[in-house]
């Protein structure tokens, strides 16, 4: 039953069935009597209700934190479930990758280039080391101190490398090894891990096309599976173009922790497989001669950089691939120092830099002419039986200026037809059928970039190794003159293309037709082998190209080859050149550039050859003794 409340004057009485009294009546009693003198009592209630609005307030509050916790749990379970379940597997579970052993790569005699050795390095897992900061800062600093490595950079790349593999040092020495091994203790959570290095066989010989390897940076290990920091991986060259048919296929190591980090089970779960070998076309005795002639021509000339490149026309193959000055690529797998690194990346002579196939190329000098002289016949501007008179120069008028401005050529040479001209390097034959003069009509320079372009000038030649460089050609527009058009026929002016296009081009010469991709990798042990890649064929006249071949041919038997080429053991043709480099001798005399190319046999060509050979002083032959050197090496194997 209820209770009631009474008052009588001046005291407040609370009738009730029985007599128990609750603690919470003594304070409500209290509340009442004073209410009730004041007289408020009877217009009071003790309960206030809660407005609509409060209610809503709240209830709109409880809704958007249930939408927000609801939003959360779906989240981390239906989204991001698998990479925290795979989080806490990997804070259980340490996987390693067994690097596999990496493929050798051979010439084409099946030389070994390369080989892998035994090597240690020293790594750390941050997840077994001690959880406390100034514990793995006093490892990393004794670390150091045994290692002779600088305190403060391996902090912060340990500090700033998100993977828990830390690489504190490669290829260790013996004696680091033996004191690693003694004070194992000393560095929990770190341990010697057995890898292998590259060793490179005369590796500053064919450093430019074989590369090279090194460790694996955080970019590349950031976007590559498979592959931990202790790596190595190709970075430039055959080593990096085939890495994944070099390097293999690693195995997988598991092992798994409990909670205090001791092991629990050690499992193989992936079995690794060795990388293939692979074959080149090379001829690694003609490289070396080739290197050697040119270190020759060097010490006689006072030169120090040159390219060279030698196909195979039938097939596209490199046989030799050259850039002077080079670099001993064992230094990268050795693991290159920032100074060491700083000293080659800054050296002016750029070793670094592969000048056969990569960057803008040379001016090509008067090598361009057998194509100019194709063009013109396949236009027919000229005919293999054209005979023009060739002045020792020719004046045009200046559109500019209103002036004359003449032409020369390096000497007088009168009556000439085509072969003449290419054997001779007759100038100003070149710019009368390139640019035209007086009633005789040129091809023009569109028409003669038209036909550059063709032989893959400008182009990339796709060659199986990265960096390669496309060359430029010029850009005719409203301010191209006359003179530009002479320039350009014979090789001069705001054009260059690389030596390895000057190759591929001069191959299509001579297998009469052909525009080949040349290739490295002749074949993949165990695998693949390549077939020659046809860019290009049938657009060139037979009959015009056999004109050429004959001019070059005369190049040798009575032109700028005579006394060089003409004494091998099979017959050759050539083309040789030289372009101005803007630089000039103390006593006034040109630096140029010095160039050849050539072919040999001549009936069925088997190579290809050009040679390029910077900064020669006026005077002095460069190129070709080169030349001479491969040819006679190669026919008289």
């Amino acid at each position: 039953m209820f209770d009631f409340l009474t008052s009588e004057k001046g005291s407040l009485r609370v009738e009730r069935k029985n007599l128990e009294l609750e603690p919470q009546e003594v304070i409500v009693d209290s509340f009442a009597r004073k209410n009730l003198e004041e007289g408020f009592l009877q217009e009071r209630k003790l309960e206030v209700p809660i407005s609509k609005t409060a209610l809503r307030v709240f209830f709109g509050a409880f809704l958007l934190m249930l939408l927000v916790f609801f939003s959360k749990t779906l989240s981390l379970q239906a989204f991001s479930g698998t990479d925290y379940r795979e989080l806490a597997r990997k804070n259980v579970a340490r996987e390693t990758f067994l690097t596999p052993d990496r493929g050798i790569i051979l010439d084409q005699n099946l030389v070994s280039l390369v080989v892998n050795l035994p090597s240690f390095d020293f790594v750390c897992d941050k997840r077994d080391m001690p959880f406390s900061n100034l514990e793995k800062e006093s490892i990393l600093k004794h670390a150091s101190q045994l290692l002779n490595q600088d305190f403060s950079a391996l902090k912060k790349e340990f500090d700033e490398n998100p993977n828990p593999l830390m690489l504190l040092k490669e290829n260790l020495s013996h004696e680091s090894l033996v004191l690693l091994n003694v004070r194992e203790k000393d560095f929990p959570g770190c341990q010697i891990f057995e890898n292998k290095k590259r060793e490179y066989v005369k590796g500053d010989m064919f450093a430019h096309l074989l590369g090279y390897t090194a460790k694996i940076n955080r970019s590349e290990l950031g976007g590559l599976e498979g592959y931990s920091p202790v790596d190595q991986i190709g970075k430039d060259g055959v080593e990096k173009a085939y890495e994944k048919v070099l390097r293999g296929k690693p195995g997988k190591f598991v092992v798994q922790k409990d909670a205090q980090g001791r092991t629990i089970a050690e499992s193989l779960e992936q079995t690794g497989e060795s990388g293939q070998s692979v074959v080149l076309w090379l001829d690694s005795k003609l490289q070396e001669t080739l290197v050697k002639a040119l270190q020759n021509v060097f010490s006689q000339t006072g030169a120090k950089k040159a390219a060279a490149v030698a196909l195979d026309p039938r097939t596209g193959g490199v046989l030799a691939l050259v850039s002077l000055p080079s670099f001993d690529n064992n230094m990268f797998s050795e693991g290159l120092s920032f100074q060491d690194w700083e000293k080659l990346s800054n050296n002016p002579s750029k070793p670094l830099f592969n000048r056969a196939i990569a960057g803008l190329g040379y001016p090509t000098g008067s090598v361009i002419k057998p194509f100019v002289g194709m063009a013109a016949l396949e236009e027919n501007v000229i005919q293999d039986t054209t005979s023009l008179f060739a002045p020792y120069e020719i004046c045009v008028d200046n559109q500019y200026t209103k002036e004359k401005e003449c032409f020369r050529d390096w000497k007088f040479h009168g009556q000439s037809d085509i072969k003449r001209a290419i054997a001779e390097s007759v100038n100003t034959f070149f710019y009368i059928i390139g640019g035209g003069h007086e009633q005789f009509r040129g091809l023009g320079a569109t028409r003669i970039l038209e036909y550059l372009r063709l032989f893959g000038w400008g182009s990339k030649t796709d060659i199986d190794l990265p960096g390669e460089g496309k060359g430029v050609l010029p850009e005719i527009n409203k301010n191209w003159r006359l003179g530009d058009t002479y320039h350009l026929s014979i090789g001069q002016g705001p054009f260059a293309v690389t030596p390895l296009q000057v190759a591929t081009a001069t191959a299509a010469i001579a297998n009469r037709g052909k525009l080949l991709q040349p290739q490295v990798v002749k074949s993949i042990q165990g695998g693949e082998s390549f077939n020659s890649t046809l860019v290009r064929e049938n657009f060139l006249d037979p009959e015009n190209i056999e004109v050429i071949r004959q001019g070059m041919r005369q190049t040798v038997t009575r032109g700028s080859a005579t006394g060089w080429l003409d004494d091998l053991p099979v017959k050759a043709a050539a083309k040789t050149g030289t372009a101005q480099t803007g630089k000039v001798t103390p006593d006034g005399k040109d630096y140029l550039y010095s160039w050849i190319t050539a072919f040999a046999p001549f009936d069925n060509p088997e190579i290809v050859l050009v040679v390029v050979v910077e900064d020669v002083k006026e005077g002095n032959v460069a190129a070709l003794p080169v030349a001479r050197e491969a040819f006679q090496y190669y026919f008289s194997k």
